[in-house]
């Protein structure tokens, strides 16, 4: 199927039905005709597509739909199917990405100062539109990436959100040359955002409840790895809360040395404790939220992660067993990314 035959298919997925807890089936069946590329769309048949936080927390109804039915998932490795008529950058054949970004404005004061992740029109890649729990998706041209025609699908479905996440929030996290990093949660952007860091001559030292995860830290060069609400064994100059748990953000701010800055990496967060002035902001902690990416750093960091070599760790799961990712994502069973295959 090329540019001129845009005969409509029938896409196979899953699609969030009624949003609730794991163990109620929040994950339906979905078969459904997916229409033809528009102008300046990409049909794509999905190779691979990564399993992310967010995607749970839409699943659970932590994040409220935007629409009744709507297929989840934003990591997306896919071949090129068809093209709109307007598209001049991809061909039927090539392998692109697809990501959670999925439109701006291009016209608001964010969008002009380039800082689109904050456009109060942006739209979202498995929540706005279907995304990648499927085995076809719609992607536009303008937000798709091009991507290594070689490489295993599966290892670079994780770098499209978990790895372009967690290298805007080490930036947002101002971390010195060669400062001491902590990482609270190490799950698929930790383990990305810290080979980042590491390569950059960081030391980081990652908290986290899981032993596997410690494991998978220590691995990639962590110099420490201790519990979700241990001390670092130094005061940290920057650090990335990962988990969502906002219990943990007193304990990051108070972890930090003066002038330390704490980024928050989540879409969703639990309720922040109340903070005592001198213990968690006194002496000039800094606190930032993250929010979304602009294609800059897509762009920036997958050029990045190319150069350096990233090692992507994956538990891979067949698309129809999406709903059992989740779970064991809900559960903290996996280690690295979890990443749904096709086939």
């Amino acid at each position: 199927m090329g540019r001129s035959d845009h005969a409509t298919q029938m896409l196979s997925g899953w699609a969030v039905g009624t949003p609730g807890p794991m163990r109620t089936g929040p994950l339906v069946p979905a078969h459904r005709p997916v229409a033809a590329p528009g102008p300046d769309e990409l049909l794509l048949e999905v190779e691979a597509c990564g399993v992310c936080r967010t995607d749970l927390h839409l699943a659970e109804g932590d994040l409220t739909p935007h629409r009744p039915s709507t297929i989840p998932g934003h990591e997306i490795v896919g071949r090129v199917a068809s093209v709109g008529d307007a598209v001049s950058t991809f061909r039927v054949g090539d392998r692109a990405g697809g990501a959670w970004l999925r439109g701006t404005c291009g016209s608001c004061r964010y969008c002009s100062a380039g800082r689109e992740n904050l456009c109060p029109a942006s739209t979202y890649t498995g929540w706005d539109k279907d995304g990648g729990f499927a085995d076809l998706v719609l992607v536009p041209e303008a937000f798709a990436y091009r991507l290594p025609e070689a490489q295993d699908a599966a290892l670079l479905a994780p770098l499209l959100c978990a790895g372009i996440i967690g290298y805007r929030s080490l930036r947002r996290s101002a971390l010195p040359t060669g400062g001491r990093l902590g990482i609270y949660g190490f799950g698929a952007s930790a383990h990305l955002a810290a080979q980042v860091a590491l390569a950059e001559g960081a030391t980081v030292h990652v908290m986290t409840r899981s032993a596997q995860a410690r494991e998978l830290a220590m691995s990639l060069g962590a110099s420490s790895g201790g519990g979700a609400y241990d001390s670092p064994p130094e005061p940290l100059d920057s650090a990335i809360l990962f988990a969502p748990v906002g219990d943990l953000v007193p304990v990051a701010l108070e972890a930090l040395d003066r002038s330390g800055t704490l980024a928050i990496a989540g879409i969703h967060l639990s309720d922040i404790p109340v903070l005592n002035y001198q213990r968690h902001l006194f002496q000039e902690r800094n606190l930032r939220s993250v929010t979304s990416n602009t294609r800059q750093d897509g762009r920036e960091f997958l050029e990045l992660a190319e150069r350096i070599g990233i090692q992507v760790t994956v538990s891979r799961y067949p698309l129809n067993r999406a709903d059992q990712a989740l779970t064991d994502l809900a559960a903290d069973r996996v280690n690295g990314a979890a990443v749904l295959t096709s086939g």
